[in-house]
């Protein structure tokens, strides 16, 4: 059985979740969207990605996006 998430499409979005749809230019990813009803929820975990991603750390940022890709992989995320 497969799990399935409500999620608010980019159609039926009000508000702040469709102000950030509207940012994303209809290409938000789905481990986005699954927390389309909660827009505030997306607006911290978009905030902590660039912490993680961006910021300043001692793992270059080559090296966070193949730590991503791999935990990915081997969780058989297609993300």
């Amino acid at each position: 059985m497969d799990a399935r998430i409500q999620m608010i499409e980019e159609a039926e979005a009000e508000g702040l979740l469709k102000e950030l749809y509207e940012k994303f230019n209809g290409r938000m990813a789905n481990i986005l969207k699954v927390q389309s009803l909660n827009p505030k929820s997306l607006v911290a975990h978009l905030d902590y990605y660039k912490v993680i991603m961006f910021s300043k750390s001692p793992l270059s940022r080559k090296t966070r996006e193949m730590i991503a890709t791999v935990v990915s992989s081997t969780n058989e995320c297609h993300y």
